[in-house]
C-alpha cells in the first residue's frame, strides 16, 4: 500500500464547502499533515468518488453475464470515478467483486423481483402475488439492506403498461422488507404505479418517469427520493418503434413518457424531491457513463452543483458512505478544474484514488 499521499489542491467536503489540507495515510483520510514525508504529491480539485445508484455489475443485455464480465463492468464505472455502485438487482451473487480491494465498493440488492412474465427474460425472481412477501424476505437477507421491484411493465392483454402487484400485497411486502431491516425501491415508469407505491411506504423510486404534480408533495412529505436514469429514459423512442406495431397504446405511452423526462425531473427537483443519479448501465447501457447521468441532470434544469450532489456528497449520506471526513476510507478524485463549475473536467480526470492507492 501506498503509506501517504498528499492531496495538495483544494478539497470539496461538500457542495458548498471547501478545506485546505487532505492526507491519505494508510489508505484512511487525515485533515493533519503526517509527520512522515508523502509518498505522492496529487494537485487538483479533490471530491469523493462518484456514486452510481442505479447499477447493475454482473449484467448484460441477456440477463447474467461471466465473472471474467462482471469484473470488466466494474473497472469501467471504477475508471470514470464511480467508487460506490448501489447495485439495483444482479443473478448472481456478486460478494466477490466486493471483497476485491481494487474494484468499486457496491451495496447489493439481490435479485429484482417481478410479476411472473413481466420483465426481461432471465432477470429476475418471478413471482404472483401470493408469493411476494416471501420473495421480499428472501431478498431481503440475500442483499446488503436494499430489495429491487419491479412495480409495472408491459401486460400484453392491456396493451400498455400496467402495475405489477395489487397494492395491498405491495404495502405488505414493503412493511416484510422493513421488517428485515432493508429498504425497497422499485422500476416504475407509469403515472398510476407512483400512487400505490407512496401507499405502500416505498424508500426510493427508479426512473419516475410518470411523475405527476399531484405527486410531488408525498414524494417530499415522506422523504422518498428518485434516481431518474435518465441516459436510460433516452431508449424509450427505440423501445415505442420496436412495439408500436403490435402494442400501439404502449409505443404512445412510452413516446410520451420520454417527451416529458426532462420537465418532470426539474418539476421534482423545484418541489424539494430527493434526486439521486444512477445510470442503469448493465442491461442495454454500457458501465462507466455516470459522468453523461450527472450532465443529463444538469441539462434537464438541476444546476450543476445540484447534480454533482445527486452523484457525490449527498449519494454518499444517503447510502452510509463516507465522504471526505477524517478517518473515512480514501476514495477521492482529483480534477482538473472545480467540477462544480465544469461537470465536463470530470471526464478527464486526473487521478483516481480507491482505498488509499492510485489506480488511475
Amino acid at each position: 500500500m501506498t503509506r501517504i499521499i498528499e492531496f495538495s489542491g483544494t478539497v470539496l467536503t461538500g457542495p458548498e464547502t471547501e478545506h485546505q489540507g487532505l492526507w491519505s495515510v494508510d489508505g484512511l483520510l487525515s485533515f493533519d499533515r503526517p509527520a512522515a514525508a508523502p509518498d505522492l504529491v496529487l494537485d487538483g480539485w479533490v471530491i469523493p468518488g462518484l456514486v452510481d445508484a442505479h447499477c447493475h455489475i454482473g449484467l448484460g443485455p441477456g440477463g447474467d453475464v461471466a465473472g471474467p464480465a462482471a469484473e470488466e463492468q466494474a473497472r469501467a464505472d471504477r475508471d470514470a470515478g464511480t467508487l460506490l455502485v448501489r447495485d439495483a438487482g444482479a443473478v448472481h451473487d456478486t460478494r466477490w467483486l466486493q471483497r476485491r480491494a481494487d474494484m468499486p465498493r457496491i451495496i447489493r440488492a439481490g435479485r429484482h423481483i417481478a410479476r411472473t412474465r413481466r420483465y426481461l427474460r432471465g432477470f429476475a425472481v418471478e413471482v404472483e402475488p401470493e408469493g411476494l412477501v416471501e420473495a421480499v424476505r428472501k431478498q431481503a437477507r440475500a442483499g446488503d439492506g436494499w430489495v429491487k421491484l419491479v412495480g409495472d411493465w408491459i401486460d400484453r392483454d392491456a396493451g400498455d403498461l400496467a402495475a405489477s402487484f395489487p397494492a395491498g400485497t405491495l404495502k405488505d411486502a414493503v412493511a416484510a422488507a422493513h421488517d428485515e431491516g432493508a429498504r425497497v425501491t422499485a422500476h416504475c415508469f407509469a403515472e398510476g404505479t407512483l400512487d400505490d407505491m407512496l401507499d405502500a411506504g416505498i424508500d426510493c423510486i427508479e426512473h419516475a418517469t410518470g411523475l405527476l404534480p399531484r405527486h410531488l408533495p408525498r414524494f417530499v412529505e415522506q422523504g422518498v427520493p428518485i434516481v431518474p436514469t435518465l441516459i436510460n429514459i433516452a431508449t424509450f423512442p427505440d423501445i415505442a418503434a420496436q412495439a408500436g406495431a403490435k402494442f400501439p397504446r404502449y409505443a404512445a405511452h412510452m413516446r410520451e413518457l420520454w417527451e416529458r423526462r426532462a420537465e418532470r425531473v426539474l418539476a421534482a427537483f423545484e418541489a424539494g424531491v430527493t434526486i439521486y443519479a444512477g445510470t442503469d448501465a448493465g442491461s442495454v447501457i454500457k458501465h462507466g457513463r455516470i459522468v453523461d447521468e450527472l450532465r443529463a441532470l444538469h441539462a434537464a434544469g438541476l444546476p450543476a452543483t445540484a447534480a454533482l450532489d445527486a452523484g457525490g456528497w449527498a449519494a454518499r449520506d444517503w447510502l452510509g458512505a463516507d465522504g471526505i471526513t477524517p478517518g473515512a476510507g480514501a476514495d477521492v478524485l482529483v480534477c482538473a478544474e472545480d467540477p462544480r463549475s465544469n461537470l465536463a473536467t470530470l471526464q478527464d480526470l486526473r487521478h483516481i484514488v480507491l482505498r488509499g492507492e492510485l489506480v488511475r
